[in-house]
């Protein structure tokens, strides 16, 4: 069912996206690429840290053209979950479903902290000033508006049910799209 079948999970950091993107990779037997695994690819190819990396992002393009480019190939071989802030942009026609998860940002910012074993403070000011540099930089270098939602085939709130509940839905959506595809 699931053969060449491209799922595309955006969202906001903290919302759930890698934890429902593995999750359909595995329910659908696809492979799972994730923006973050093809940053840290890059960092590794070109020798540098990660923090010279993500202060980089700020000006050069390059490292943003890396993991698109990446992206993109990933899309056209198909069977694959991608993950990341653009990947329903970056994969455009190439996908079957496009995701958005979303969920308030208390919510996000204490399962960021609890993750990552942090003060909810530092994570709040910490992804705040990351999430506004990541929509300038999408903005200038690709004219994309994050915010525009109408790309998606589902925008789903996360913030009040359990991860397993979120998945169970984000499983229909892909069944009714993938009766579409075969």
């Amino acid at each position: 069912m699931a053969k060449g079948l491209v799922i595309a999970v955006s969202g906001l950091h903290g919302a759930g996206r890698s934890t429902q993107a593995k999750m359909l990779a595995s329910e659908f037997n696809l492979r799972y690429v994730s923006a973050g695994s093809l940053f840290r690819e890059y960092c590794h190819k070109k020798g540098i840290s990660l923090a010279e990396a993500a202060e980089m992002l700020k000006d050069d393009p390059k490292l943003d053209n890396y993991i698109d480019s990446r992206t993109k190939e990933e899309a056209k071989k198909g069977s694959v979950v991608l993950e990341g802030d653009l990947a329903a942009w970056m994969a455009g026609e190439l996908a079957d479903v496009k995701i958005f998860l979303t969920a308030p940002d208390e919510v996000r910012f204490k399962r960021l902290a609890e993750r990552e074993g942090r003060p909810i403070g530092e994570v709040s000011e910490e992804t705040r000033r990351r999430e506004s540099g990541d929509r300038l930089r999408y903005r200038l270098f690709y004219g994309i508006n994050f915010e525009d939602m109408s790309i998606y085939d589902i925008v789903l709130d996360t913030g009040r049910l359990p991860a397993e509940s979120v998945f169970r839905v984000l499983k229909t959506l892909v069944e009714e799209y993938a009766k579409l595809k075969a």
